[in-house]
């Protein structure tokens, strides 16, 4: 059995944000986004991470964006703070994963989907906020811990899945009696967010609602982008869609209205 002390852990094994990203987001923090650029030009993997991202399709840009200052005035505050934590996420991410049948190139479009969608999901609801805004990094945060730890124990892991056709999530839960929105309260802590990020990521589970109406409206949303990303057939391959189990009646009341904004994105 994993313990909930082994856990936490795993999650220190995260390292300290580098200087110029640590720079950047203190800059991004302040409203600062001039600044930001300017400090985020030292570091070139970064400048290239940012340069993909907003050259996407989905930003849906004619012509390359290739200033620094241009791409964090697209991305606004909130935007880029996230894309900050997600850059972050691909340093932390695994060269090889073992368990999920993911690569970085995979992994680097989930964290770019959830992002987006999130943003758009946010300004729809009328929620301006950086730390909520954000709170959609920790997800795939806590698939990493999950590898790591499922890499760790991969015999018990193998057996359970093969013996009693286990989906990961409830393998999860047999090992460390946590699931994968637990992880990633746990992560929001060590990265020192406000508790109503927390909140929101249990929330999301669609089995930990909150008796705050706002923040588990925002978990509602959340649930059903999480279950709207991870049913692709990429990630249903990848094994990553056996961690939400969709809870219908949770998101009844805002289930046309969520359709309906993911066909405008589309």
């Amino acid at each position: 059995m994993v313990t909930p002390e082994d856990i936490k852990e795993y999650i220190k094994k995260i390292p300290p944000t580098p200087a110029i990203l640590n720079q950047t987001i203190f800059h991004v923090n302040a409203g600062d986004l001039n600044k930001a650029a300017r400090i985020a030009e030292e570091d070139l993997a970064l400048k290239a991470y940012l340069k993909t991202l907003v050259n996407r399709p989905i930003y849906g840009f004619k012509n390359e964006i290739t200033e620094l200052p241009q791409i964090f005035s697209i991305l606004g505050v909130n935007s880029a703070k996230q894309s900050l934590y997600n850059y972050l996420l691909t340093l932390l991410s695994p060269n090889k994963w073992v368990l999920f049948k993911m690569n970085q190139h995979l992994f680097c479009d989930l964290q770019a989907d959830l992002s987006r969608n999130w943003h758009n999901i946010l300004i729809h609801l009328g929620v301006d906020d950086k730390d909520i805004e954000s709170a959609i990094t920790l997800l795939p945060s806590s698939i990493i811990i999950c590898e790591a730890l499922f890499k760790d124990n991969i015999e018990n892991v193998q057996l359970l899945r093969s013996a009693k056709n286990l989906d990961y999530n409830t393998i999860l839960k047999r090992l460390t009696k946590l699931d994968l929105f637990d992880i990633s309260k746990y992560i929001s802590k060590v990265w020192q967010m406000p508790e109503s990020v927390g909140t929101i990521l249990l929330a999301s589970s669609g089995i930990k609602p909150s008796m705050d109406a706002d923040l588990n409206k925002l978990g509602k949303w959340m649930h059903l982008l999480l279950f709207y990303q991870l049913s692709k057939p990429q990630f249903i391959e990848a094994g990553l869609n056996d961690f939400v189990e969709f809870n219908t009646e949770y998101v009844m009341d805002i289930y046309e209205d969520f359709m309906q904004l993911m066909e405008v994105q589309s």
